[in-house]
């Protein structure tokens, strides 16, 4: 039996109700199908950890998790400290010091979950955003001086190389060539004349690699408009980390709701593990009441058993999250329903396991 050691950090809020849910999942198929079983150990890294030890995590954390297969994330940030601290203190270090360049953050209308779109259907929003991870507009490059007089300044740098450019692209074209083979590429370079300029060229640069591929360019507010408009043309996308973290909320929100929004964070060549997560973040207004919507951990989860190789184990969880949305009858208030937390797990659970063949 293959055994996958993961790393848990349920981190803030409603990661600590949306998480057991995923691992729930997890082990309903893992029985269903055995050959393999994912085992699960905790980190308490976090604000509480904040508050108590003035870091986001251990100061070898990234040390004690790097032997792990994967790590399955909750989510960061409550209100008891800054939204900065909170991200440039976990999250953030994690994705740049293992490398997790690539972002893969699909956007799926499951079946019978509403979009504000009205006249569009599943099938018609289907696409992935692929987000450069690890520099960018996120790279924490720039100060403030003078701070609290009139003349207090602050500088923010993107960071843009050649490199990091070049192998997230490298990425989504991999991807797309799996998919429509469709690539979108989100720039800017309108008004960023040096950074999205030189992302343009590599671009360019990368998909000539790949005579199959459709590639077009797109400024992102332009792209914006068209996630809206027309997302049925879309295939995957690839855009920088603050353009992709933008789109992607607009194409979780899409689909009709951030609660079904998954995330994975991956090393692609595997030398560090990849993080998975949903992207709907803390929730400290529903935190603790039970009710938040566990589908996104529960994709994300799927998305973890796919990296891992247990792609039919992956597929029966996304079956079943699609045959309780279809259903309509176990959904949280996010998706119009009444349903707590657990129950939704638990009806994907039982779809699992009610599965032929």
């Amino acid at each position: 039996m293959k055994i996958y050691p993961i790393a848990l950090i349920p981190g803030d809020g409603i990661g600590h109700e949306v998480c057991p849910e995923g691992i729930k999942v997890i082990n309903a198929v893992s029985d269903l199908l055995g050959g393999f079983r994912l085992t699960f150990e905790a980190f308490p890294y976090g604000c509480e950890y904040y508050l108590q030890h003035g870091k986001m995590m251990a100061d070898d954390a990234l040390k004690i998790l790097e032997p792990f297969a994967a790590i399955y994330f909750g989510a960061v940030g409550f209100p008891t400290v800054p939204d900065h601290i909170s991200l440039h203190g976990l999250l953030l270090p994690v994705r740049q010091g293992f490398e997790q360049y690539a972002n893969v953050r699909p956007s799926l209308l499951l079946p019978g979950v509403p979009t504000p779109l009205r006249d569009k259907k599943p099938g018609d929003i289907d696409f992935i955003v692929v987000r450069e991870n690890t520099e960018g507009e996120y790279s924490g490059a720039g100060g403030r001086i003078h701070k609290g007089h009139d003349l207090e300044l602050a500088v923010e740098t993107a960071i843009f190389t050649r490199e990091g450019i070049r192998r997230v692209v490298r990425y989504a074209a991999e991807v797309a060539l799996s998919r429509k083979k469709k690539l979108t590429n989100a720039t800017k370079s309108n008004a960023q004349r040096h950074s999205m300029v030189l992302w343009d060229e590599v671009f360019d640069e990368v998909t000539a690699d790949y005579p199959d591929l459709q590639t077009d360019r797109m400024l992102v507010d332009a792209l914006a408009a068209r996630f809206v408009l027309k997302p049925e043309s879309l295939d995957v996308v690839v855009a920088s980390n603050l353009f992709a973290d933008i789109l992607t909320d607009l194409g979780s929100a899409l689909c009709g709701s951030m609660g079904i929004a998954p995330s994975a964070n991956l090393n692609p060549e595997r030398r560090y593990p990849s993080l998975f997560e949903p992207v709907h973040g803390s929730a400290p207004d529903i935190a603790g009441k039970g009710i938040a919507n566990p589908i996104a951990a529960i994709w994300s989860a799927a998305m973890m058993l796919e990296f891992l190789g247990e792609k039919e184990a992956a597929d029966r969880v996304m079956k079943a999250i699609a045959a309780v949305t279809a259903e309509g009858r176990t959904l949280t208030g996010d998706l119009g329903g009444q349903a707590r937390t657990t129950e939704v797990g638990d009806a994907i659970v039982q779809h699992i396991r009610n599965a032929v063949g």
